[in-house]
């Protein structure tokens, strides 16, 4: 009987994939995801993808098994998913009753990290499907380790997917076993590349279909070839009675999604995705203030004394310019800091405190000096500068600024009239804002801390105030501090008796725990050491856990997209009731990296760092990221040191994903501020690199000629 049922479901798969081959594309529905976070129905795959640069977060439960998704389209064929794993009752049956079962591992709750991977080899056309393989859980466990093809097809408001797996889902209904595989579930350790099973063993069909009812409604059943051998099979955690699953999914509007289910034959399922667009703006745009006009010089001819040089011998020139550029830039929290000048060119450094677009703020600059200097003035260098230093110059003729303003795609219009070039030295008789130096500024803000992926427990956090202070003494030379109070907690303290290297992060919970703590108290020197390179010195308490000196150096040219830095450390690991004292450990390290850095265009950036880590390990970190115009950050990162996997412990390496989001994508006001979050699976002592904030890359990425031409369309606004 069950050879008879695989024989007629595997015909009735193959009839729809010959189906989808042959049959045209109609109004197609919009992807939505499964219970793993992936493109698919109800738990399996699809061929199709998510528009590009969608970021989704889902999270989905039936029966024991909860699971919490985060998933990025890389590219418009290339995806990614992170996925964490909760499956409740895992050891009630395996460890009831007297004796030691060989699956008793002491585990009340299970809890997993996956890591997935998907590359659409065809999109969906007249005649042929959209195809799709994919890598499930291949770095981790290999619990839920998978491997399939699947192809989809639509036919109005009908949606038809089949496709064939591997690993878990090949493990019902199996149509043969071309290769061998070697399934090992090898709970809390994992991390490795389980690159050695990839497409081995038994191979089973599954498909379903997708129905949508109306605009918001949608209904689908599946045939899954998911046997969950280890949830149902081996341990009881759920009774699964058939491979059929169904469900309807109600979608209020374009960022949420929510569906009820019934699984299995035995258990109801529930799932809701929060779907987020990083490059469309939550709130359609930014406010605030608008820009001033152009203000357009009158004809030489028709007022010869406007365009005079005598201006240039007026006692206390430099005053009354730097007050007028001043006044007009006033509201938008643009600060000159110098103003240099001859006859016909001036030179303006300026410090942007509100805008995280560059562009955005040359052009309030240059439209500022149209209407703050002398007619005589025909060339604008526009300096930004931060920390200190001067990251790029952007020559602009003001007779464009005049005849561009209205101009059908004046933004392009100007840009191939401009240029953007290494800011070099202040012009001769440059003056500084005498009320810029020295400043003092503070703030005190919601502060928090949060232990993720812990098996005891999943999510632990901490939040607080940080108190911080700012003096700048001088231009790159600057004294800074943060103190830090929890006002509630759920962060215990634990001790990773597990842990073979030195701990230098695994110890985090101790300081955690402490509170009042000073977090950081440094001082501070950015400097530009010669055409393209720059340095950094910065002493003290640099991070919570670690204080010393951090040297580093790097060579940058504007009109480059690559980078090359060196950053070398000599530090102490301090103590954990938060206080100034470094006895507790008594441990000293050098370390430091040489790092690369590479912008591809269209948002794609790459950083390689090699060199030695704080437990004294000595490797590599990979790290990808992809930018948005609108300050949106997603990327993911992976080390590899000279340690072992065993001697690592879980994980076997270092690896995470990072997350940075702009205020003002949330807010729709103009502000440089964004949150960056760091997402460890898991970490431990291997590949821990010390936490300097403002390293030289971070400070001087926005003025990068790649950067700012990225979002030029910006310079008019």
């Amino acid at each position: 009987m069950k050879h008879s049922l695989r024989l007629i479901l595997s015909r009735t798969l193959v009839g729809l994939v010959c189906l989808i081959a042959v049959s045209p594309t109609q109004a197609q529905v919009q992807p939505s995801l499964n219970f793993s976070g992936q493109v698919g129905l109800i738990d399996i795959p699809s061929g199709e993808q998510m528009p590009d640069g969608y970021l989704t977060l889902d999270r989905s439960k039936f029966g024991p098994i909860l699971r919490n998704s985060l998933r990025f389209q890389l590219t418009p064929r290339l995806s990614g998913v992170f996925r964490y794993i909760g499956i409740h009752n895992w050891g009630d049956q395996v460890c009831a009753g007297p004796g030691s079962h060989p699956l008793c591992d002491g585990f009340d709750i299970y809890y997993d990290r996956n890591f997935d991977i998907s590359y659409q080899i065809l999109t969906e056309s007249r005649y042929l499907p959209a195809l799709t393989v994919g890598l499930q859980d291949f770095v981790g466990t290999g619990l839920s380790s998978a491997e399939y093809f699947a192809a989809t097809k639509n036919f109005g408001p009908l949606k038809v997917t089949a496709g064939i797996g591997f690993g878990r889902l090949g493990s019902y209904g199996s149509l043969g076993q071309p290769f061998g595989r070697r399934q090992k579930v090898d709970i809390g350790s994992g991390g490795n590349v389980n690159y050695k099973q990839w497409f081995r063993g038994d191979a089973a069909p599954f498909g379903g279909i997708e129905y949508h009812i109306n605009d918001k409604l949608t209904f689908k059943a599946e045939y899954s070839s998911d046997a969950y051998t280890q949830e149902a099979k081996r341990r009881g955690t759920f009774e699964r009675k058939s491979p059929m699953n169904y469900g309807l999914e109600y979608q209020p509007n374009s960022a949420l999604r929510f569906g009820a289910y019934y699984m299995y034959g035995s258990e109801f399922g529930l799932n809701m995705t929060l779907l987020l667009n990083p490059d469309q703006r939550s709130t359609g745009g930014i406010g605030g203030r608008g820009p001033e006009p152009v203000l357009v010089r009158p004809a030489r001819a028709s007022a010869p004394d406007e365009w005079t040089t005598d201006w240039t011998e007026i006692d206390d020139i430099h005053g009354i310019l730097l007050d007028n550029l001043a006044s007009n830039l006033d509201g938008t929290d643009i600060v000159v800091e110098s103003l240099g000048f001859t006859a016909t060119k001036a030179q303006v450094r300026f410090r942007n405190k509100t805008y995280d677009a560059a562009a955005q703020a040359v052009g309030r600059v240059a439209r500022a000096m149209t209407q703050s200097l002398p007619a005589s003035v025909e060339l604008f260098e526009i300096v930004p500068v931060d920390h200190g230093i001067a990251g790029a110059k952007v020559v602009i003729r003001r007779v464009d600024m005049e005849a561009l303003e209205f101009a059908e795609d004046a933004g392009h219009a100007l840009r191939i009239r401009s240029e953007i070039v290494d800011a070099g030295p202040a012009l001769p008789g440059t003056a500084r804002n005498p009320a810029l130096y020295p400043n003092f500024n503070w703030s005190l803000l919601p502060y928090s801390r949060t232990v993720l992926f812990n098996p005891a427990n999943p999510l632990e956090i901490g939040v607080g105030l940080r108190f911080a202070a700012q003096y700048e003494l001088s231009p790159g030379l600057i004294l800074s501090g943060s103190l830090t109070h929890i006002v509630f907690s759920t962060i215990k303290q634990r001790d990773c008796t597990t842990c073979e290297m030195r701990h230098v992060r695994s110890d985090a919970t101790k300081y955690d725990i402490n509170t009042p703590a000073l977090e950081t108290l440094t001082a501070s020197w950015y400097t530009q050491l010669a055409p393209n390179l720059f340095g950094r010195v910065t002493v003290g308490y640099l991070e919570r856990m670690f204080g010393g000196i951090s040297t580093e150096v790097l060579w940058r040219p504007v009109a480059r997209p690559w980078a090359l830095g060196a950053e070398v450390n000599y530090v102490a690991q301090r103590n954990t009731d938060g206080g100034f004292g470094f006895d507790e450990y008594d441990y000293h390290v050098a370390t430091g990296h040489v790092s690369g850095y590479y912008d591809f265009g269209g948002g794609y950036h790459i950083q390689v760092d090699a060199g030695r880590y704080l437990a004294g390990d000595v490797g590599a970190t990979l790290a990808l990221t992809r930018e948005f115009e609108n300050g949106w950050r997603i990327g993911a990162f992976a080390t590899k040191t000279n340690v072992s996997a065993k001697t690592f412990g879980e994980g076997s390496f270092d690896k995470g994903i990072t997350l940075q989001i702009p205020f003002n994508w949330l807010t729709g006001k103009p502000t440089r501020t964004s949150r960056t979050v760091t997402i460890h699976p898991l970490q431990r002592d291997g590949g821990a690199r010390l936490e300097v904030t403002d390293r030289l890359y971070d400070v001087l990425r926005s003025y990068d000629q790649t950067r700012m031409d990225a979002q030029w369309g910006r310079v008019w606004k």
